[in-house]
């Protein structure tokens, strides 16, 4: 048995695949797409083709990686080309950092913490014995291997929720 202090908190978004995810990311010839839910999020998918994006839509099988919506819209988008001496829109790296900080955090606050039953709720959502949500909870290094040689996705938690901390 591992000792409690060597578990990690982690993260399991939605059902994922990611053998499949890494054999996509090698394919050449992706497209990224603006992307955007009902709710108003907006994030990037990538696609072999808008013809894939279209398909992969129809089937429902594009969800918003905050709340898991499945009504998804592809949002304008053009080539952007730097100009020398042009610096970042926004604020540049340190607002960058701030989105995402905020954006993991919101998907922490809509997820259910699991606790140490994370490595046996993943598989069940995995594998369709339950409803897929957004679940969060502590899982062994072991463990988390095992999750994802069986192809479950888990993120490591940059920082434990806030009803975890004292």
């Amino acid at each position: 048995m591992e000792n409690q202090c060597c578990r990690v908190e982690y993260f399991c978004p939605f059902p994922v695949n990611v053998r499949t995810a890494a054999n996509l990311a090698k394919k050449r010839n992706m497209i990224i797409l603006n992307l955007k839910c009902a709710s108003e999020h907006s994030f990037e998918g990538w696609f072999a083709s808008t013809e894939a994006f279209d398909d992969q839509t129809r089937a429902r099988l594009v969800s918003c990686p905050l709340c898991a919506d499945t009504a998804i819209t592809r949002l304008p988008s053009g080539p952007h080309v730097k100009r020398v001496g042009e610096k970042p829109a926004g604020g540049g790296m340190p607002a960058l950092l701030s989105d995402a900080m905020k954006a993991v955090a919101e998907m922490i606050a809509r997820s259910e913490n699991v606790a140490e039953r994370f490595p046996e709720e993943a598989r069940k959502i995995h594998y369709g014995e339950t409803a897929p949500r957004s679940i969060r909870g502590q899982a062994s290094m072991q463990e988390t291997r095992e999750l994802l040689e069986e192809g479950i996705g888990v993120i490591p938690l940059p920082f434990p929720a806030k009803e975890d901390t004292h």
